[in-house]
Order: structure tokens, then sequence, then C-alpha cells
């Protein structure tokens, strides 16, 4: 007897679409268009997934999930929108959501949501804890969705979690968005800058230390780890820790317990560590600069937080936020929008912020106009591109030289292609809406290899035809 699953979206394209994908792999479908009428087909049908959207005409999907939970028990429930925050992708998690898909997806994506939904059985949530949301975690943007989701699901959990990601993106926010929404969220959050910490120190800081145990150590002093005790610690920069102190880490990790520099007794603590980096940690450990068990320690669960180049959909929701809490009388004017848009952030989120909160002073309250803004950060202006372009490569191999030293580098010439594929092939299909086959066409190549570079590299274009999207 084939998996049955029940599509409840009331918007017609995306609901055929993934009816002709579902019973093109085998399973019985059943649509329905509103949660009303959802709420009847699953106590006849008993489905064994369901594909909920959250915006529906009367009953909206998160307020259905609960319900159908409770009529269908065994259904694992996938919950799907196009509007999504880290609210929405929390409040689904929390009411029990095997798995949450943020429009526009790739059918496959839904294919592979299907397969692992028919196969399991989930339990229900126990007593979630009410959602917290930092306000400054906006996005609607895909890239965004992600992160909401991956927050979403680690947070209840007590596994490691590296946020990577580029300077100024948020890591930080992220790892309290992490801490806040979990059973810890109400034991401290302690943020460790670990380039800010004096390297002689680093040890003492995190662990802490006994009376006499060094110069100056004249009482015994618990460490971070022991003072977070119950709550989350958030190593930013873990990438800094020098290999002695990595050791003694990872034993914190293992077994829940400390050595104070200069004791003879472990103390145990109850900790979760969230770790950030805005550098190749793997690379690190390929160059003998992390331990590579440190790592996988660390690195249970990453979330990459995106560029802002990657989102710039998201870039008038963030200057519009930012400004009002610099000005609250304060407008963007029209053109403002398009400069901000087209500018290049290489601070990101945290240079756009500074970027409006200097524009508020400029503009006194009233209509900010782009001449309000500072003067870019970079150089890149009246430069031609192709110079650019040349700039970077060339940059870009004198830092892979130096850092092979002696030993003679290999395969620069895919590295670099792994480089620069996501920002060619995103950039075009956010061009193009998504489009594979025209970008296809504008990349010289197949729709096919367009498919396996947008999974390759963790892409996710706006849908067109075989795509999903609403």
């Amino acid at each position: 007897m084939p998996r049955s699953i029940l599509i409840v979206d009331d918007e017609e394209a995306i609901a055929w679409a993934l009816r002709r994908a579902f019973e093109k792999a085998g399973y019985a479908v059943t649509v329905t268009a509103t949660a009303e009428d959802a709420l009847k087909k699953a106590a006849a049908e008993k489905p064994d997934a369901v594909f909920l959207d959250v915006r529906l005409p009367g009953m909206d999907g998160l307020t259905a999930l609960g319900k159908i939970r409770a009529i269908a028990p065994a259904a694992a429930i996938v919950v799907m929108t196009a509007h999504g925050n880290l609210a929405t992708a929390v409040k689904a998690v929390e009411g029990g959501a095997f798995d949450y898909l943020a429009k526009p997806f790739d059918l496959q994506q839904a294919l592979d949501a299907a397969a692992r939904a028919t196969a399991a059985t989930p339990n229900g949530p126990t007593a979630p804890p009410p959602p917290r949301v930092d306000d400054e975690i906006l996005g609607k943007s895909a890239a965004m969705q992600v992160v909401f989701k991956r927050i979403a699901l680690v947070a209840p959990t007590d596994a490691g979690v590296l946020i990577t990601g580029e300077s100024g993106t948020g890591k930080e926010l992220v790892a309290r968005a992490v801490h806040a929404n979990s059973s810890r969220r109400d034991k401290p959050f302690l943020p460790v800058h670990v380039a800010a910490l004096n390297p002689n120190l680093v040890e003492s800081e995190l662990f802490g230390h006994v009376r006499g145990s060094f110069t100056g150590a004249d009482r015994n002093r618990d460490g971070l780890l022991t003072l977070a005790t119950g709550g989350t610690v958030f190593l930013d920069e873990v990438a800094d820790i020098p290999l002695p102190v990595q050791a003694k880490l990872l034993r914190v990790l293992e077994r829940q317990e400390v050595m104070p520099v200069g004791g003879a007794v472990s103390q145990p603590v109850n900790v979760r560590i969230v770790s950030a980096t805005h550098v190749d940690l793997s690379a690190a450990v390929a160059e003998g600069r992390f331990r590579h068990d440190l790592f996988f320690r660390l690195n249970v669960y990453p979330i990459h937080v995106p560029a802002l180049r990657d989102r710039t959909d998201d870039i008038p929701l963030l200057a519009e936020t930012f400004l009002h809490r610099f000005a609250a009388t304060a407008t963007l004017s029209s053109e403002l929008k398009e400069v901000l848009v087209k500018r290049l952030w290489p601070g990101n989120v945290r240079e756009l912020r500074n970027a409006l909160e200097h524009a508020a002073i400029n503009g006194r309250g009233g209509l900010i106009r782009p001449e309000h803004l500072p003067d870019p950060t970079t150089n890149v202006g009246p430069q031609p591109i192709r110079e650019q372009m040349s700039r970077i490569v060339r940059e870009w191999v004198a830092e892979k030289m130096a850092a092979a030293g002696k030993q003679e580098p290999n395969e620069l010439y895919q590295a670099l292609l792994d480089e620069v594929e996501p920002a060619l092939v995103g950039e075009i299909l956010r061009q193009l809406d998504g489009n594979r086959l025209a970008a296809g066409r504008w990349l010289g190549l197949a729709r096919a290899t367009v498919r396996k570079l947008i999974r390759k590299h963790g892409l996710a274009p706006d849908a067109e035809g075989d795509d999903a999207e609403g």
C-alpha cells in the first residue's frame, strides 16, 4: 500500500506541482485548499505526511498544526511558507512540525522531505517554551529562511553549534537566538571574544585558576565556563584558541568538567558551547592549527549566516528597521533604497546599521536621501570591474601561496572556481528569477549542470519551471 500525503495549500500552481511530483514518486496524494477541510481529511484518511502551508484562507496553518497532530498523531507534518521568519520557524518546530520548507523551494527538496517524513513517526513536543526572538535577526530572503529553520531545529537540543559567516553578518545574534529559544534561556549567556583575550590568559579566563598557579594569582577564580553553568557560552572567533587550550576545551565537551589552571581536581559544569568563526575552520584543521576532534565536537550542527550581498532583498527591511531606531519620524526615500541595494557592504549588516545611524543624524528626522549616507568604505567605486577582479585574484593567489609555505600547493584552479561559482551562478539565477533554463543559456551550461551547481553550493534560487514557489 503506498504511503499517503495530504497537501494543504490554497495556491493551485504549488498544489498541482507537488501533487504531480509526489504521485510520480509513488505516493497516494490528497489535496485541499483550507485548514478546515484538511482537518476532515486528516481524520478520515490518517495520512502518513501532511504538507501544510502557513497562510491559508480561514484558519492559518500554525493553528491547524496542533489540531492535525491531535487528529492524526502519526502523521509527520511539513510546514511550508513564503512569509517565514524566526518566530514562524520556532512556532512550527515547537508545535511538532517534522520539517520546515521556505518557499520557493526546489521540488527535490519537497521529495526529500516526503521521503524522510513518511519513513518516520515523529514524537510530539514536550512543554514547548515560549519563543523568544531577537528582532535584529530580520529577513525575508530564502537564505535567511534557512537560518531561521536551523535555529529553530537546534535550539531545543544541547548540540554543539558552529556559526560561520563573514564579519558583521550577525553571528552573535544567531547564537543569542539559539540560547533564547532553548531550555537554558533563563540561565547565563556569556559571549567570549577569543581574539580579544590575552593569549597568555585564555586558559585562565575559560577554566579559572587556583591561588598561586601563576604570578598574580592571589586567589581562586572561577572561569567563564563555570560562571555560565546551566547556560550557554558563545566562543566568537574560536579559531584563535591556542592549541594547548583546545585540548582542555575538548574535555569540557566530552566530560562536562573543567580543570582550573594549577588545580588537581576537576570541577563539574553544565554548559552548552556555541562557537563562531569567519575563517575556514576545516582549512585550519588541515594546516594543523586546530584539532580535528574539537572541530567535530563544535561542528555538530553548523549554521551559515549569509553575507549581505547574498540577501539583497533584505536590505530595505533592515534599513527601515535600523532607521526607525535612530529616528522614529524619519523615512527612506525611494532613491536611497535603490542606492542601498546596489551599494557594496563589505562590513555586512553591521556596516549597513552604522550607515543608517549616520544618515539619521544628517537627515534630522525627515526624509533620508542618498547624500545623507557616509562615503563608501571601499575603493571599488571608480575602479573598473576587470581591475577589481584582477586585484582580488592576485591577492587570493598570494594568500594561498604564503599559507602553503614550502609545501607546493595544488588544485588552485579548482579552488578558485569553488570561490567564484556561487556568486556567478547565484547572481545570474537572481537576475533571471530562478529560471534555470535561461541561466543555463547565459552560462553556456545544461540545465542539469546548473541544478548540480545549485546543490553543490547550497544556492536557493527563486523557482520557475519545475520548481515550487508561492
